[in-house]
């Protein structure tokens, strides 16, 4: 059995030294942002009465759905009211982080050849999945340590070393479960765009059950892993069993991948294959129709996924009114003081568009990035030997990229606008579906951006980062009171808040002329440049 684990110190070094840049650029800012809120929520409410008013806007269905249920609200404090408003989000970010990590690692070593190379050397069999998964245990001891460390040193009267370590723990539980839960989908799909689905399927499902049970079905938020996390009640009651909980089920899934991965043949998934037709189409012998038939299933899913998610925050719409009227930090997120009826309603439209258009950016990158992975795994170079240039390649991808944005933003559009429509009266779907796809230009440019980092071949993280810090600005500009420059950087920054403000022509142009720009430059950069082989 030993001889099954060979050499897994040496590839888990190998690991760590891969993933240097990127654990700094996930958990750094998780813990800043973690404290940075902390520091900002005991600003906010100094004294008890604030808090007591905060306490009775967070208790209505649309915010248990959205937050988890809000717990000590008998005395509100600064530990609960952090708790309530970011231990959820928060354990996404390390969810997301564990489930692109653990299927670069795992399944898209193996597309790249990597894993064949590792194999062939004297090395366990199972040592490269016991490594990520060791590789991320020390990961989010790390970034237990931090959170910890920081909410307790911050000496908040609320936050106790138990809170502050629990906080930080449960967490990173969070992030332990979904690497097991991804390593065991990378044994069952046979590619590292189908184990990072089924994996976001399991996020998505376990937020979406989490959300009801939390609402209407008594017993159902425990069938998921987020709602085990929420009944830690941290800061509140600090209860440490369902963290154990968690973290013996990521042992079991580590103990199910490593069994699955030690029965299946490399490059293989255990799920079946679809097999698809004898004879190719004349679409699908076209440049253009083969790249969409390859993306098509992934467009399909964002779709519906956007649409879906629309439709959620559309069906609360009637019920914000008074969170955001009540909550301080709300205020401060959209710039808003005296906001009352449908004016509010509409203000918190408006930063609920460039939240979600911000999130159907990600499939959009997505789609260009699959250029550059087909020039990793070495295809390309039969594809521009025929008649086809490089320069048509990455043109077909910036439009398809232009048609993906399109069909993800109306989507997510479509399904907030009849929903948001049933909720409030005299809200009009147009109204809503107008504010969605005001944004389709910031997308463009991050496309465009996306489309420079794969014509130049290197720097694609560059396009996340600057995603990001989008959301950061758009999220808690306000609130942390960021200069109007900083704003600015931001391409969603640049567009009109529509229905609050006048719809403005000229920003629409400028956004767009960037992104044409940008494109013309990613262009002839690919032009000039040889292909990675």
């Amino acid at each position: 059995m030993r001889a099954w684990f060979s050499r897994t110190g040496s590839i888990l070094l190998w690991q760590l030294k891969q993933d240097r840049l990127r654990l700094v650029i996930w958990l750094v800012p998780i813990i800043a942002v973690t404290v940075l809120t902390a520091i900002l929520f005991e600003g906010l409410y100094p004294d008890e009465g604030d808090r007591q008013r905060l306490a009775q806007s967070v208790l209505n269905p649309a915010i248990t759905m959205l937050l988890g249920p809000a717990y000590g609200v008998e005395q509100y404090d600064i530990g609960a009211i952090m708790a309530h408003q970011m231990y959820l989000f928060t354990a996404l970010a390390t969810a997301i982080f564990s489930i692109l990590t653990v299927s670069k690692h795992t399944r898209e070593e193996e597309s790249l050849g990597r894993m064949e190379i590792i194999r062939s050397l004297p090395t366990g069999r199972l040592a490269p999945l016991a490594a990520i998964m060791i590789h991320h245990t020390l990961s989010f001891v790390v970034l237990a340590s931090g959170v910890g460390a920081g909410l307790y040193l911050l000496s908040v009267a609320s936050i106790s070393f138990e809170g502050a370590l629990l906080y930080g723990v449960g967490i990173s539980a969070v992030g332990l479960f979904f690497a097991a839960v991804t390593a065991v989908c990378a044994q069952l799909a046979e590619s590292s765009r189908g184990t990072i689905s089924l994996a976001f399927f399991v996020l998505i499902f376990s937020y979406a059950i989490r959300g009801l049970g939390d609402v209407s079905y008594d017993g159902l938020s425990w069938w998921s892993p987020l709602g085990w996390m929420l009944e830690t009640r941290v800061m509140v009651d600090n209860h440490w069993w369902p963290v154990t909980l968690l973290l013996v089920m990521a042992l079991l899934l580590t103990g199910l991948a490593l069994y699955l991965n030690a029965k299946r043949d490399l490059g293989a998934g255990l799920l079946p294959a679809r097999q698809g037709p004898r004879n190719a189409s004349k679409w699908l012998q076209t440049q253009v129709g083969f790249t969409v038939t390859m993306q098509r299933v992934s467009i399909i899913a964002w779709a519906v996924g956007m649409l879906i998610f629309g439709a959620t925050y559309g069906s609360v719409l009637g019920e914000t009114g008074t969170y955001v009227a009540e909550i301080e930090i709300m205020k401060e997120m959209l710039n808003i003081d005296q906001l009352t009826g449908r004016a509010l309603i509409e203000e918190f439209v408006s930063m609920l568009a460039v939240i979600i258009t911000i999130f159907a950016t990600v499939p959009v990158i997505l789609s260009m990035y699959r250029l550059a992975k087909e020039e990793k795994l070495n295809r390309l170079e039969s594809v521009v030997a025929t008649a086809t240039s490089k320069q048509s390649l990455l043109g077909i991808h910036l439009v398809i990229g232009l048609l993906y944005s399109l069909i993800v933003v109306s989507a997510a559009g479509i399904g907030m606008g009849l929903m948001g429509q049933r909720s409030v009266d005299g809200l009009q779907f147009m109204t809503v579906f107008e504010t969605m796809m005001a944004y389709l230009p910031a997308i463009w440019v991050m496309l465009s951006l996306a489309a420079l980092c794969v014509g130049i071949g290197r720097w694609l993280w560059i396009t996340w980062a600057y995603l990001g810090y989008s959301f950061v600005v758009v999220y808690l500009g306000g609130a942390l009171e960021f200069p109007e420059w900083m704003n600015k950087l931001s391409p969603f920054e640049w567009v009109p808040s529509l229905p609050v403000e006048d719809f403005k022509l000229i920003n629409v142009l400028i956004l767009t002329g960037i992104a044409v720009l940008i494109s013309l430059l990613a262009l002839a950069s690919y032009r000039r440049r040889d292909l990675a082989g």
